[in-house]
């Protein structure tokens, strides 16, 4: 099964590996985050949300995203619109 892995999955695991190209590791990465995004909506697992975390980090990082950066991002739309910390469902 061809997908991709992490960094260190085929020196624990064996198999063969090559570097994507760019294009391909956007598309690759989209994918993952679907996968892993899927698997944390299944088992409920915070292990999940920390996969999510790091292929988000990943795709950040193609765009010139530090995850610093990205913090900075996601509390300015904080700042501007607000999180989720009342639990509120809009109904227009």
């Amino acid at each position: 099964m061809a997908k991709l892995v992490r960094d260190r999955i085929p020196d624990l695991f064996g198999g063969s590996a090559r570097p994507l190209n760019p294009p391909d590791f956007r598309a690759a990465l989209h994918e993952k985050l679907r996968e892993e995004t899927e698997e944390y909506l299944e088992a409920g697992d915070v292990q999940e949300l920390a996969d999510v975390l790091e292929v988000v980090y990943a795709l950040a990082a193609l765009d010139g995203l530090t995850p610093a950066d990205l913090e900075v991002l996601r509390a300015g739309k904080s700042e501007a619109r607000g999180a989720f910390l009342r639990r509120l469902w809009w109904e227009a």
